[in-house]
C-alpha cells in the first residue's frame, strides 16, 4: 500500500495523523489518550509508525489488538494485561506514559486549565477540576488536543493552572521539572510545541487550507515570526484506509472536527 500523500482527506483526518505523529517516536510506552480524536490518533500510530505502543480499552485492559473507536474487546481480542484504576497511579508515578489531555485553556507558557474559568475564589464557570493533570505533567510526557482553536482557549495566561508548563515547573524546583515534558499541542488549525523563546508555545505547522494569519487571529497572544511555518503533512493513503475502514468506519471523527464551512481540504 502506498505511503504517498493523497488529496482525498478531511481536516479530521489531518488531525488524526498529526496526533499519531506526536506518538510516533515514543517507543514502548503506555499511550493514554483522553477523547475521541486522541484515541483515533494513538490507535493510528499503533498500526503505522509505532507498533510498540501499549494501548488500553479505556477502562481496565491492555490490548494486543487495535479495535475501532469505542468498541469493547471482543471474544477473540488478545488481552496483554490488566490495569485497574489503582494501578493507573503506579503507571503515572513511574513515568512510562504519554498522556494526551484536552484543554479548556492553554497559555503562551504551555500551562493548561481544565478546572475553572474566572477568579479562583469565585469562578464564572466550574469545569472538571484539576483531576490528574498536575501529576501527569510532573511525571509523564504530556500533549494536549484542542478541537476548536480560538482566542478563548489559547490565552495569554490561564485562569487556573492544572497542567504545568516548563517555565512554571522549573520555578517550582526539580521535583516538578525533572520529568516535565510538554510535547505537543494539536488543534484543528495546527500543531505546536513549547520550544519557542523562553519555552513558550511555538507554531510548528498549520493544517492544509489554514493560513498562519488565521491561526494568529484565533490565538490570544503573539506567536512571533510565522513566515517560515510549514504545512502539516497530509495523511497517507495507508493511513486513510486504516482510519476509514478499521478505526472509524462510522466517521465519528467528523462530529468533533467538521469540515470548514467555506473551504475543504478534499
Amino acid at each position: 500500500m502506498s505511503d504517498s500523500p493523497t488529496h482525498d482527506y478531511t481536516r479530521a483526518d489531518v488531525c488524526a495523523s498529526a496526533i499519531a505523529d506526536a506518538f510516533k517516536d515514543d517507543g514502548e510506552i503506555f499511550a493514554s489518550p483522553m477523547g475521541m480524536l486522541p484515541m483515533l490518533g494513538v490507535r493510528l500510530a499503533k498500526l503505522t509508525s509505532n507498533p510498540d505502543l501499549a494501548i488500553s480499552d479505556g477502562e481496565s485492559l491492555f490490548l494486543a489488538g487495535v479495535p475501532p473507536l469505542f468498541a469493547k474487546a471482543g471474544p477473540h481480542e488478545v488481552v496483554e494485561g490488566w490495569i485497574p484504576f489503582r494501578k493507573v497511579f503506579d503507571v503515572i508515578a513511574y513515568g512510562k506514559r504519554h498522556v494526551m489531555m484536552g484543554a479548556t485553556q492553554v497559555d503562551r507558557d504551555g500551562n493548561q486549565n481544565i478546572s475553572a474559568i474566572g477568579d479562583f475564589a469565585q469562578p464564572t464557570r466550574q469545569l472538571l477540576g484539576s483531576r490528574g493533570a498536575p501529576g501527569n505533567t510532573a511525571n509523564n510526557r504530556t500533549s494536549y488536543w484542542v478541537p476548536k482553536h480560538s482566542a478563548r482557549v489559547f490565552v495569554d495566561q490561564v485562569d487556573v493552572v492544572t497542567g504545568v508548563g516548563p517555565k512554571r515547573a522549573a520555578a517550582a524546583g526539580p521535583g516538578a521539572s525533572r520529568f516535565n515534558d510538554i510535547h505537543r499541542v494539536v488543534s484543528n488549525l495546527g500543531v505546536f510545541d513549547v520550544n519557542g523563546p523562553d519555552h513558550t508555545l511555538r507554531l510548528l505547522s498549520v493544517h492544509p487550507g489554514v493560513t498562519t494569519d488565521e491561526v494568529q487571529a484565533a490565538t490570544g497572544f503573539d506567536l512571533g515570526d510565522l513566515t517560515d511555518v510549514p504545512v502539516t503533512r497530509e495523511p497517507t493513503a495507508e493511513e486513510l484506509v486504516i482510519i476509514r475502514e478499521v478505526l472509524d468506519p462510522r466517521s465519528l471523527r467528523h462530529r468533533e472536527v467538521p469540515e470548514p464551512a467555506e473551504e475543504s481540504t478534499r
